[in-house]
């Protein structure tokens, strides 16, 4: 662990969701004084995220669903844009994102490619997103998506990937997985 910092305390402000906790740590600056200081971090777990592509049509598949805390900051009607997502809960990011593509998606994929793991909002949030592609293929369907539980609903959009790229440029994209996602597969000439 790290030596220039020193937990002091450590107490839940909330898990009603998920666990929100406040640190108070001391912290050894760079001249070597100490500063304490005390920090809210929201834990929820880790997730994955893919971007399904297909080389053939040059298109990808991407979800839209309601995010109440976009809607609460500005959204007008709260609906994002988005790759398919979901938390780990107990499997690892692999599994997790297969499960998640065939919920979402209603794609059953084959080969799944980890491109690089992120931490997305590390003032606050101790998130990990594990980022994947995979290509896919009308076969590949095996139902509609929209998710499974009753408390999803998801629209599934299969989109050329210039017009999802366009959407990026006008801000109807605004998701950063997503962002990341699509910039990932232009740099790498995938389309």
């Amino acid at each position: 662990m790290n030596d220039r910092v020193q937990i002091l305390s450590t107490e839940i402000l909330s898990d009603n969701w998920y666990t929100l906790r406040k640190v108070t740590y001391n912290y050894k600056r760079n001249n070597g004084s100490w500063i304490e200081q005390n920090r809210e971090a929201y834990d929820r777990g880790n997730g994955a995220t893919i971007l399904l592509f297909n080389k053939e049509k040059k298109t990808v598949i991407l979800t839209k669903q309601f995010r109440l805390p976009t809607y609460v900051n500005g959204n007008p009607d709260g609906m994002l844009i988005e790759t398919c997502a979901g938390l780990l809960d107990q499997d690892n990011a692999e599994d997790c994102i297969r499960r998640e593509t065939e919920e979402e998606t209603g794609f059953t994929i084959r080969d799944v490619k980890k491109v690089f793991e992120a931490y997305m909002s590390p003032g606050s949030v101790t998130e990990i997103v594990y980022f994947f592609i995979a290509e896919y293929s009308k076969e590949m369907q095996t139902s509609e998506g929209g998710g499974l539980d009753g408390h999803e609903d998801i629209e599934v959009l299969e989109l050329s990937f210039d017009h999802a790229w366009r959407m990026l440029e006008t801000g109807e994209i605004k998701d950063g997985k997503t962002i990341m996602l699509l910039q990932y597969l232009k740099l790498h000439n995938f389309l």
